[in-house]
C-alpha cells in the first residue's frame, strides 16, 4: 500500500502546481523596473531623425511611453485607443519605434494618426532590450522622477486605460 501513496501525493502536488498555473496571466510579465529609474536612452526621432531624445530630456513630467512597430498586428488594434487618449490627457505619450525601418513607422502613423508627443527609434531593439521589453506592444507609465511605476504587457484596451493607466497618471500628476 505505501508503494502507491508516494507516486499518488507526487501527482497530487503536479496537479496543484498546473492548477495554480493555469489562473496566472500569460500577458502580467512582472517587470523589475517597476519602482526603480527607467533605463537611460539616447534615441533619434522618428520625424527628424538627425535629433536624439534622452530620458533626462523628459524628465519633470510623468509620461508614457508606448513601444510600437508598424509590423505589429495588436499595434494596430490598440493605437485608435492612443489617438484618443491623446486628445484628451495631459501627460505626453512617447513612442518607441521598435525594430522598425523608419519609413514603415513613419508611414503608418501618417495613415492611422499619431497620438506621440514624440516617437522614437529603436531599431535594433537595444533600447527595448534595457527596458525588459518582451514583445510589442508595451506600455510603460514613467513618474516625473523618471521611476518606472507601471509595464503593461499587450495591447491596451479601454479597461486598461481607464482602470489602470488612467487612475495612475491622476496620482502622478497630484503628487508632482
Amino acid at each position: 500500500m505505501n508503494r502507491y501513496l508516494l507516486p499518488l501525493l507526487g501527482f497530487l502536488v503536479l496537479v496543484g502546481f498546473l492548477a495554480f498555473g493555469l489562473k496566472l496571466d500569460p500577458r502580467e510579465v512582472p517587470s523589475p523596473l517597476i519602482d526603480k529609474p527607467a533605463p537611460p536612452f539616447s534615441a533619434a526621432r522618428l520625424s527628424q531623425p538627425d535629433q536624439r531624445v534622452t530620458r533626462e530630456d523628459l524628465l519633470g513630467k510623468a509620461w508614457v511611453l508606448n513601444v510600437w512597430a508598424s509590423w505589429c498586428a495588436p499595434c494596430r488594434d490598440e493605437h485608435p485607443l492612443w489617438v484618443a487618449y491623446a486628445r484628451s490627457s495631459p501627460v505626453p505619450i512617447y513612442g518607441l519605434n521598435y525594430k522598425d525601418r523608419n519609413e514603415a513607422g513613419a508611414a503608418w502613423l501618417r495613415q492611422l494618426g499619431n497620438p506621440y508627443a514624440e516617437s522614437l527609434t529603436d531599431p535594433d531593439g537595444r533600447i527595448g532590450i534595457d527596458y525588459g521589453v518582451y514583445g510589442v506592444p508595451e506600455t510603460f507609465v514613467i513618474d516625473s522622477q523618471g521611476v518606472v511605476r507601471l509595464k503593461h504587457t499587450g495591447p491596451i484596451t479601454p479597461e486598461v486605460l481607464r482602470d489602470k493607466i488612467d487612475p495612475l497618471l491622476k496620482r502622478l500628476s497630484q503628487h508632482g
